[in-house]
């Protein structure tokens, strides 16, 4: 077995990490697949009939929301760092192992967005992490900063366009506002508000239509949106990469600190992120959710707490698994097959939602929608290890490694003697 075909020993704390990190993502993101959009930023667009649901919405809030995705993108530039690595000591060239595996996690993302689900993540990260590959040679310190720095860079974007939202509502609702103005409010809205009863008789006759009918709305309405989120998102997620490095670097992500300073990182990050995000959330909730508060606390107000609360949430499960076990042995495994475990999520719940499938899409509310979830983590504990048992990866891992060093990869490992 050569070393282009042979993977390198794993770090279990990044398996384990990960595998919290791809079942927390599906927490959010299945308001996303079984609902408007507009409920994902607010719940009282879509799924809010009992205190039940809006405890489910504050949970999310205080402790899911950014924080699943956060963390995966630490995770993401960590792993990125580690086969790069890896190729340079192999005597392979890093630059090229590097940029193929991006370009194809760009194919992989941009055919998710287009052909599966409008909620992608990949394309957003591949892209991003070409980008990242220019700091793989910097010290933890230097990462530290410039991670600072593109997060103040994405608080400043922000910031500036909660003041337009501010500004478009205040224009529209001033005594004699043009129509002009009223239309534009309109539109700037409209991803954020209670959605009218013609928009959601729309959503609910595409999402609850057949497969080709959502594709060509993908390509006709949003086959840019991949290219500006990352204008939009870029800043943060290039930040939590290099957060990632150098979490990588500093041995934090690979279990080496002493429980100790685990514990201080999870009390600082959680004694200040959690009063902040509930403060956030009461104001919020105080506000009804109007869309300009909505895109000044939910967009902008959190990105300063969200790496504290990252870092809190890696810290406590490296606490909590330290001692291993069985669901931490799947759990591990679920990290392992990452890859597949969030496409093959997108997939099945698609095929629950969507009109091509079960057709559920609307059907629940936001606190039923966990009857959903829970399930869903329990199919991915359940078939990772023993497919990781037998064999070297999960199934789209295993075609991302093989198309990007372009040779079929083994995928079962040998029987032992």
């Amino acid at each position: 077995m050569t070393a282009a075909t042979e993977p390198g020993p794993r770090i279990e704390t990044l398996d384990i990490v990960r595998g919290v990190a791809v079942m927390g993502i599906l927490a959010m993101n299945i308001v996303a697949f079984a609902m408007p959009f507009q409920a994902y930023m607010n719940p009282y667009a879509y799924g809010l009939e009992t205190d039940a649901d809006l405890a489910s919405w504050a949970f999310n809030f205080i402790l899911v929301d950014g924080k699943m995705r956060g963390l995966f993108s630490f995770l993401f530039g960590a792993s990125m760092l580690i086969v790069i690595e890896r190729a340079a000591a192999s005597g392979q060239n890093p630059a090229s192992v590097h940029y193929r595996r991006m370009l194809w996690l760009l194919v992989f993302g941009l055919l998710h967005f287009y052909f599966i689900w409008f909620g992608d993540i990949l394309s957003g990260y591949a892209m991003v992490g070409m980008i990242a590959w220019f700091f793989r040679n910097k010290a933890p310190r230097s990462l530290i900063i410039w991670g600072v720095v593109l997060v103040f860079i994405q608080i400043t974007l922000f910031a500036l366009l909660a003041g337009a939202f501010h500004a478009a509502s205040a224009a529209a609702s001033a005594p004699g506002a043009s129509a002009e103005a009223a239309q534009a409010w309109s539109q700037m809205k409209v991803d954020f508000a209670v959605p009218s009863s013609e928009l959601l008789a729309n959503k609910t006759a595409l999402f609850s239509g057949g497969f080709a009918g959502i594709a060509n709305h993908q390509f006709s309405q949003n086959s840019l949106d991949p290219f500006i989120a990352l204008l939009i998102f870029g800043w943060e997620t290039l930040a939590y990469m290099l957060f990632g490095m150098a979490a990588l670097k500093t041995g934090f992500l690979t279990g080496a600190w002493e429980n100790a300073r685990y514990r201080r990182a999870a009390l600082i990050g959680f004694g200040i992120g959690i009063p902040a995000y509930a403060l956030l959330a009461w104001t919020l909730v105080r506000d009804d959710f109007t869309v300009p508060m909505i895109f000044s606390i939910s967009m902008a107000a959190t990105v300063p707490f969200r790496p504290l609360m990252v870092v809190a949430t890696a810290a406590l499960i490296i606490l909590l698994t330290r001692r291993g076990g069985a669901l931490v042995g799947r759990i591990a495994a679920a990290g392992r097959a990452a890859f597949t475990n969030y496409l093959g999520t997108s997939i099945l719940m698609t095929a629950l939602f969507y009109g091509w499938g079960a057709g559920l899409w609307g059907s629940l509310s936001r606190a039923e929608l966990w009857l959903v979830v829970i399930p869903m983590w329990a199919v991915m504990l359940l078939w990772s290890k023993p497919w990781l048992d037998r064999n070297r990866y999960g199934p789209f891992e295993w075609l991302w490694r093989s198309l990007s060093r372009w040779e079929w990869q083994p995928m079962r490992r040998p029987l032992s003697v």
